[in-house]
């Protein structure tokens, strides 16, 4: 499905309704790299994108909400220092990884997207996320390569065109000590989140 600024709700609509069906993937424009999302609580779609993508388990799925208080709703517990990132830099290419209430971590990403934050709030629930691409391998960024480099069909992938070629995944930080760890560099600089 082709996505633009005049189709907007109807995605958002349509990707809505897809993700209501229980095990349903798909595939998605953000701002940093087309993504595979399912619903946080849909354990099935879950273990239908590690299939996809030949995840490995212990490699966890990031949580995009629409902001903090939606994560915290959702079982994240965000430490000052998350609470400074997320005021800092979301919307955007950030995870922030969290405390969960199960004694795990999870990453958090409040996403800069409209179709991805209009579909949240659609649901009323955050979504579970990652890149398009199997584990390993560059991620998409256009909705073709995105679709190739998966072991599987999606329920419904979003064509919103090629994203520049310069486009970064988010960078990842580890927000559950006192100072703030890079995990992964990417969207935002290492350097402008330690300054």
């Amino acid at each position: 499905m082709k996505y633009s600024s005049q189709t907007h709700s109807d995605v958002a609509a349509a990707c809505a309704d897809a993700l209501k069906r229980p095990g349903a993937v798909v595939l998605l424009p953000t701002e940093t790299v087309y993504g595979l999302v399912c619903r946080w609580d849909d354990a099935a779609a879950r273990e239908r994108i590690y299939a996809l993508k030949h995840r490995c388990k212990n490699k966890l799925l990031a949580m995009f909400a629409p902001d903090m208080a939606s994560a915290e709703r959702y079982g994240a517990v965000v430490s000052d220092l998350g609470r400074r990132l997320f005021e800092r830099f979301t919307p955007g290419g950030i995870t922030v990884i969290c405390r969960d209430r199960s004694g795990g971590t999870v990453g958090v990403r409040v996403p800069d997207h409209p179709l991805v934050l209009a579909v949240l709030k659609l649901l009323g629930e955050p979504l579970a996320s990652t890149s398009a691409n199997l584990s390993g391998t560059p991620a998409a960024l256009d909705c073709a390569t995105g679709l190739a480099g998966l072991d599987g069909e999606v329920e419904l992938a979003i064509d919103g065109g090629a994203l520049p070629a310069d486009s970064l995944a988010s960078t990842v930080v580890d927000a559950t000590g006192d100072a703030p760890k890079i995990l992964r560099e990417g969207a935002i600089p290492s350097a402008v989140i330690l300054a």
